[in-house]
């Protein structure tokens, strides 16, 4: 990873977030503004959210959670790239654990989805990560490395506009967070299956780091090497919370 790569800092507001809550996505497009240049900062909200949002922040990126993979179709409930662009959405997150557990989402699943987000002109963050146990049975780089490697997009990437996060599911909303040394190896480790996937381009994909990330240790995760930045749940839905982690990203 480039050190001078700004960093990007996410904020995956999962199912939470009603008209409401429009004041906390001000507050924070508000105070990211400051930071501008020095880092990047984005909300991926839920859908009901995006247009309003991206109407309240004009300029400030709002992203998605999801979308399918087809261009339009019978897909009862499912959002497209098309609508997600229409919405003023102009990133998405595709793979997140929660979407590959609880929907069964595969590999390939990912990759397509991936691959439609770039296509339609999306930024896209890729989500990899393992479970507890299959980090005590001492396979997570292994399982992590297969991840990354079939769920890439096929096609050439912009650095600018991908990025992959790892979130280990066991430090996800439980309070636990990698030690240091754990998140350099993993992140080292996608480093290497990048570069082996895209030559070049693989050396600029910022690398995320998502597991419990919170204003007291956001800078040291963010001292870590090859961490390229956050992918922050429950910490971004409140601008107090949200905004220390996005000096640490700055500074």
């Amino acid at each position: 990873m480039n050190d001078k790569m700004v960093k990007l800092i996410a904020g995956n507001w999962k199912m939470h977030g009603t008209a409401d809550s429009l004041a906390e996505v001000r507050a924070i497009a508000e105070w990211a503004r400051k930071f501008e240049g020095g880092v990047e900062v984005a909300l991926c909200l839920p859908a009901t959210l995006i247009h309003r949002a991206a109407e309240a922040v004009p300029g400030f990126t709002i992203g998605a959670q999801d979308l399918h993979h087809m261009e339009k179709g019978a897909h009862t409930g499912d959002i497209c790239a098309a609508m997600l662009h229409d919405a003023g959405a102009s990133m998405v997150i595709v793979g997140h654990s929660e979407r590959r557990e609880a929907h069964r989402e595969a590999d390939a699943d990912v990759r397509a989805k991936a691959e439609a987000g770039l296509a339609a002109g999306l930024k896209v963050i890729l989500c990899v990560g393992e479970s507890l146990e299959v980090r005590e049975a001492g396979r997570a780089e292994q399982t992590v490395a297969a991840q990354v490697d079939a769920s890439l997009p096929r096609t050439a990437v912009d650095p600018a506009v991908f990025s992959v996060a790892y979130e280990p599911i066991w430090a996800i909303g439980t309070g636990k967070v990698a030690e240091p040394i754990d998140i350099e190896e993993m992140h080292r480790a996608i480093r290497e299956r990048l570069v082996s996937a895209y030559g070049e381009a693989g050396t600029g994909v910022r690398i995320l780091y998502g597991g419990s990330v919170k204003a007291s240790n956001a800078a040291e995760i963010f001292a870590v090497r090859e961490v390229g930045g956050a992918l922050v749940g429950g910490a971004s839905l409140t601008a107090a919370d949200f905004l220390p982690i996005v000096e640490a990203g700055a500074a």
